[in-house]
């Protein structure tokens, strides 16, 4: 498949700029691939789709103030450090920017209390360093650390936990789980009332979620990793939930990229972690998940290949024109999609098919 069958015209004054108030007040498509039906509702809404049994699986990370701006012991020049990934106590895998002000040897220096030397090179042009402080590292980076934001927002946040989710609990992510941040705590507590079980899963998100896709056929495109975990307790409840006929609804593309990680087979998973580089697109057969809660995506990304894979391609490019056509906000803080029932595996076979034979034609009569 082809980058191209991944886009979408979008005008730049839909891309939401803020968070929504309360939380749960954002819009909502519902989407049945399966008889092909498109809905409009809002969030607060979302018990109205789900049955007593069903299981909703969160992402619980919680985004770090991963941004220091700091500059050269010697010089004084600006270098901002952005942190990737915890290595030891001390050591931090981070991108440096300008990266000619951070050589090996190069002294940053943030406050009288925090500083770091760059160690090394990574293989993709970031840095290993190692910090320097004054009392606990955490507090110090809570106090001079700025919340790292996609490049597409450009208005400030006012409010740092607006960009968290209200049930986050493990640190290290460099962006935000978006697909939860619509929920509030009283929505879950009335969700799990109504009899919807609750889990927890851990995919911290790595800075590569913002990444462009920069091949052509998208099978060649190789994902980042990221760290993840489930526990037994989670697997549990989801096997049980799968073993009384309900549904897994994973919140988000990282529950879903994580689950699926996570799957020793059909309708199977255990308690694990480590690290996972899944690339999910059309033609991938989804083991655990049976629903989704999602956002609106970039265009050409990995994640909206992720959500054809489940919906199929063209229906879900059609609820994105319909998207635009409503005036729903997208990204980040924008407007979410619940994607509730599978496209049966013999649809999305032909629509790969006829797919695959489209640019067979185009590239024949090129």
């Amino acid at each position: 498949m082809l980058l191209s069958d991944f886009d979408y015209d979008l005008p730049e004054e839909l891309i939401a700029q803020t968070p929504i108030e309360p939380r749960n007040a954002s819009r909502l498509m519902v989407l049945d691939p399966r008889n092909h039906t498109i809905c409009h509702e809002h969030f607060y809404d979302l018990g109205k789709f789900l049955e007593p049994g069903d299981t909703l699986i969160f992402n619980d990370t919680r985004v770090i103030p991963a941004r220091l701006i700091g500059h050269r012991a010697m010089t004084g020049g600006k270098v901002e450090i952005f942190l990737l990934r915890r290595i030891d106590g001390t050591h931090w895998e981070t991108l440096a920017k300008p990266g000619k002000k951070a050589q090996a040897g190069n002294v940053i220096e943030f406050s009288d209390e925090l500083s770091c030397e760059v160690k090394a090179s990574t293989d993709f042009g970031g840095r290993v360093v190692e910090f320097r402080f004054q009392g606990v590292f955490e507090e110090i980076l809570d106090r001079l650390g700025e919340t790292p934001l996609p490049p597409y927002i450009h208005e400030k946040l006012e409010d740092r936990e607006r960009y968290q989710t209200v049930y986050n609990r493990e640190e290290g992510s460099a962006a935000a789980p978006t697909a939860g941040l619509h929920f509030t705590k009283e929505q879950m507590h009335g969700l799990e009332a109504a009899g919807i079980h609750l889990g927890f899963v851990t995919l911290h998100v790595g800075l590569g979620t913002f990444r462009p896709v920069n091949v052509e056929r998208i099978e060649d495109h190789v994902m980042h990793k990221e760290y993840y975990s489930i526990s037994e307790e989670t697997a549990k409840m989801i096997l049980d939930t799968k073993a009384s006929g309900h549904r897994v609804v994973a919140v988000g593309t990282t529950s879903i990229r994580t689950l699926e990680s996570a799957a020793t087979g059909k309708n199977e998973i255990s308690g694990c972690s480590g690290w996972t580089d899944i690339f999910i697109y059309p033609g991938y057969e989804f083991k655990i998940v049976d629903a989704i809660i999602t956002n609106f995506h970039l265009p050409k990304s990995t994640l909206i290949m992720l959500v054809s894979a489940f919906a199929g391609r063209e229906f879900v490019l059609e609820a994105y024109r319909r998207a635009v056509e409503e005036r729903y906000r997208f990204f980040s803080f924008g407007d979410a999609m619940l994607c509730y029932v599978k496209q049966p595996k013999e649809e999305r076979d032909r629509e790969l098919k006829a797919l695959e034979e489209s640019h067979q034609i185009n590239t024949h009569d090129g």
